[in-house]
């Protein structure tokens, strides 16, 4: 394999998105040393899913390994004086603070607030001084700050509030200390002066934080799957990106590789056919940068393009990218990283945010989704052998009596002097007795549009009972996936089977629009989960019945272009050919090749 000087790799990188086609062939011609119709006997391509569309070509950086945990009762080496070991620690300790100061400095909104409390945190007194003092007892320093950093965490946990989201900055800082004494790169995004494409096993949820869209072109994991953390980050920042790709770990720091978010491939060492491809991508998103605000086939049928929206400056940007609603309000934001739960007041001001954001459109509000991967110590059960398939969504109204019907007043107090218009659904709807049972609260909170997700396989085949007792329904096709797939949504090994373009998950789909209609209930089925925001199965979805797509603000324009050609007749057959398809691989291969534009577009 190939690689290329670091220095001019970032160069390459950066001149990428800025050069034309004839300046970046010269210049990997260059830097290889060899003509690109050489290529097919130096290039490795490696292959993954990909999970957000886009051609690149960058350099690329490694994320560090996580830091190891020193060996518990790790001692002083021998000859080293305690006071020799503290003075280590203290430089350590301000050489971390230091560098993220600087990093911070070029920063901005709440990535630069991260670094700036986690510069003041590396170098605080009370965690140095308790470092220290472990250190006089015989700690060698790695030990003495990560046992003191957990003590401190503790505390500032225990104190509830500001201070308890604190506690992460500490164990943050912990690692770096610790990395910089053992002199090996820190935990987190790597730094650069110039765009680089990130590779590493996965991303953590910590590690968005300070991810720059400016400075990172393209992500590129080993592990994970379709609707990993890194995936869902990947689509709403608009980043290319490729997932359970194996191998791509043993790449080197400043390797240049083309990389397929479509596709799902990283390619080393790429000629001038994909420097091409990268050239004509960039000028695509300037051409589909724009949405005009109205979801259509190419025979006007009408599709309204929603979003999926995570508070009130989400929803403000969703509608300056001309969704024509909101399909899904993500109501977590108002209930984690808290150890109470939030006032009704306190939510009221939330969701009036958002619902200001669309007057006189359809906000679609989903109530607390907590359990699994987003746990909330006063309402779900940390010690659940399997959280997954436990007490989560709606089901916490059976442990938790109360929350749910206020988090339904606080709604309907939020919805009242807003133009939106304001429709509601519980999550983990598994029955029709539930689906009752959830519009009666709604009602007697004064809402009037209850609804349901179908995330769970015998929602979707008892729609049509649903459906008796709501009015619509939403599929969140992450979930209806895992749980069809029996499948972790999160596990690399099984991101083949965790795809909605499963014929099973598109029967279960199928299935849910029959139930809709069934005996002339004709109520509206939406898809809010992540398929709705590949313009592909977009098609898909549509020729199946789905009367809404929500989706992240970025993919709203690459969606609707696609939508805009096709007939919908053609969806029909698209989906009807995915729907008696051998394989996932076979349905989403067979509806690509029926869709020229996807290729045109880069898509």
């Amino acid at each position: 394999m190939r690689e290329l000087p670091a220095k001019n790799a970032t160069q390459y990188s950066d001149a990428s998105r800025r050069l034309g086609f004839k300046e970046l062939r010269t210049i990997v011609q260059t830097l290889s040393g060899k003509a690109s119709t050489d290529r097919a006997e130096t290039g490795r391509t490696f292959t993954g899913v990909g999970v957000s569309p886009g051609r690149i070509v960058g350099s690329i950086l490694l994320m560090p390994q996580p830091v190891r945990e020193p060996a518990a009762g790790e001692r002083l080496v021998e000859g080293t004086t305690p006071e020799e070991a503290s003075a280590t620690l203290r430089v350590a300790a301000k050489a971390v603070q230091t560098s993220l100061t600087a990093r911070s400095v070029g920063a901005s909104g709440a990535g630069r607030e991260v670094l700036e409390a986690t510069a003041l945190m590396a170098n605080d007194p009370m965690l140095v001084k308790a470092a220290v003092k472990l250190i006089t007892n015989g700690s060698s320093p790695e030990r003495a700050i990560w046992d003191a950093a957990a003590s401190v965490a503790e505390m500032l946990h225990n104190l509830g509030g500001y201070m308890a989201e604190r506690a992460t900055d500490v164990l943050d800082v912990r690692g770096r200390i610790v990395a910089e004494l053992r002199g090996v790169p820190a935990p987190g995004i790597p730094y650069s002066d110039t765009p680089f494409i990130l590779v590493g096993e996965d991303l953590a949820p910590a590690d968005t934080a300070t991810l720059d869209p400016a400075k990172v072109l393209a992500l590129v994991t080993s592990s994970g799957g379709p609707q990993s953390h890194t995936a869902i980050i990947a689509r709403a920042l608009g980043l290319p990106a490729v997932v359970a790709a194996v191998g791509v770990e043993g790449l080197t720091d400043g390797t240049i590789v083309f990389v397929d978010g479509a596709a799902g491939t990283i390619l080393v060492d790429p000629g001038a056919d994909e420097i091409d491809l990268a050239k004509a991508w960039a000028t695509t998103t300037a051409a589909l940068a724009v949405f005009d605000g109205t979801g259509r086939l190419k025979d006007g049928h009408l599709v309204p393009l929603l979003s999926n929206v995570g508070g009130a400056k989400d929803a403000v940007k969703a509608a300056a990218a001309g969704a024509q609603g909101v399909g899904l309000l993500r109501t977590e934001f108002c209930f984690l990283e808290r150890d109470t739960e939030p006032t009704i007041a306190e939510q009221v001001d939330a969701y009036r945010g958002v619902f200001d954001a669309f007057p006189g459109k359809k906000v679609v509000v989903r109530t607390l989704d907590a359990g699994a991967d987003k746990p909330l110590p006063f309402l779900t059960d940390a010690s659940e052998p399997n959280p997954a398939l436990g007490v989560r969504g709606y089901r916490t109204d059976f442990t938790s009596p109360g929350v749910l019907e206020r988090q339904l007043q606080a709604i309907a107090q939020a919805a009242n002097g807003t133009e939106a218009q304001v429709w509601v659904m519980a999550p983990m709807i598994s029955t029709a007795e539930e689906a009752e049972h959830f519009a009666g609260l709604c009602a007697a909170a004064g809402l009037t549009t209850p609804g349901v997700m179908v995330e769970v396989p015998s929602a979707a085949l008892t729609a049509a009972s649903i459906l008796e007792h709501v009015d619509f329904v939403s599929l969140g096709t992450n979930d209806l996936t895992q749980y069809a797939m029996a499948a972790d949504r999160q596990l690399g090994p099984l991101a083949a089977l965790n795809t909605p373009w499963q014929p099973a998950v598109l029967q279960l789909i199928r299935l849910t629009v029959a139930g809709s209609r069934d005996e002339g209930n004709d109520k509206p089925v939406g898809v809010c989960g992540e398929a709705a925001a590949d313009p592909a199965l977009a098609v898909v979805l549509v020729g199946l019945g789905v009367s809404t797509l929500s989706m992240t603000a970025r993919a709203l324009s690459a969606v609707a272009a696609v939508l805009a050609s096709v007939t919908l007749p053609e969806a029909q057959q698209l989906a009807a050919l995915a729907l008696k398809s051998y394989s996932a691989t076979d349905a989403r291969r067979i509806v690509r090749e029926k869709l020229p534009i996807l290729n045109t577009l880069g898509l």
